[in-house]
């Protein structure tokens, strides 16, 4: 036998139960909007150009720290416009850095009445390296700091580069955690066990998520606008069978916040909110709330 991880057992697709989500829909869609902050001079951190992190140069990094830094001075302000005009929620998926870095944007966002979740205290680490001590202290404060900024503390997290550690839904669970996004192996909630009882994986895209296709593959804007109307449609078209699926879209702003990737995003986002009579838009959180109550053996786990 090989090794397994021991959360979920495997579930076809084929056979699954019918239910549907809030208006009959079959398909629910939630933006997951990343805002990160970068230490400068060090750790880790995506590339516009090979850098200090692929062996390009040495510290401190300028280019790759400012252009990163534009989407939180400039890009998400022009995404929460584009929001705005197209009615549409988010889930933030926020490192607690932010509080101090950028408090104005974390509080537009508030203001949008936006969900927060956690993202760990800054994307220039990964949590997955640490002793399950100093996990399980990076996870209490970057908790306590969006509970203490927010009057509550999130119910949802996905970790910085998804990176988890063998303990990780364990510690997000016995930290109050209701669901995770670390998680992209199906197109519904998928219920793991941990130690201190469950917890949803609510799927989170590695697919129609920019940094693998723009930093990685390198397509370009309209690519992958083209890539979400596509998705979309095609679940559209799937979904006529009766099982309900969950469609997220994942967004930095320092990567789709730059102002042609702005405009081809519009585009892709304008077709999906057209849609909004027959698809349920909703947050992260959202999923969660519905699936949780719905009733024994109608999701996987």
């Amino acid at each position: 036998m090989l090794p397994t991880h021991g959360r979920h057992g495997y579930h076809p697709w084929r056979g699954r139960p019918r239910w549907s989500w809030p208006g009959e829909a079959r398909l629910a869609v939630y933006l997951g909007v990343n805002l990160e902050h970068f230490a400068f001079g060090e750790g880790l951190g995506a590339e516009l150009a090979p850098g200090a992190n692929s062996g390009g140069g040495p510290q401190p990094d300028v280019l790759n720290h400012a252009w990163r830094d534009y989407g939180n001075r400039v890009g998400a302000w022009r995404m929460i416009e584009t929001l705005d005009e197209l009615a549409l929620p988010c889930t933030v998926l926020l490192n607690s850095a932010m509080y101090d870095h950028a408090p104005e944007l974390v509080a537009a966002h508030r203001a949008r009445g936006d969900e927060i979740a956690g993202h760990g205290r800054t994307n220039s680490e990964r949590q997955s390296v640490l002793a399950e001590s100093e996990e399980r202290a990076l996870i209490a404060e970057a908790t306590a700091a969006i509970a203490r900024h927010e009057g509550a503390a999130p119910r949802g997290w996905l970790s910085p580069w998804i990176a988890e550690s063998r303990a990780t839904p364990d510690l997000l669970a016995e930290a109050g955690y209701r669901y995770t996004l670390n998680w992209c192996s199906d197109d519904q909630p998928v219920w793991h066990a941990t130690r201190a009882g469950r917890i949803l994986a609510v799927p989170y895209p590695q697919e129609v998520n920019d940094i693998p296709s723009i930093i990685a593959r390198k397509d370009g804007a309209g690519g992958f606008a083209d890539m979400i109307v596509d998705d979309f449609d095609e679940r559209l078209r799937q979904v006529r069978d009766g099982v309900a699926q969950v469609m997220g879209i994942a967004l930095h702003p320092y990567i789709v916040g730059q102002p042609y990737r702005m405009r081809a995003l519009r585009r892709a986002l304008a077709h999906v909110a057209a849609h909004r009579d027959t698809v349920w838009i909703t947050t992260a959180g959202g999923v969660y709330d519905h699936a949780a109550a719905l009733p024994p053996g109608h999701l996987p786990g």
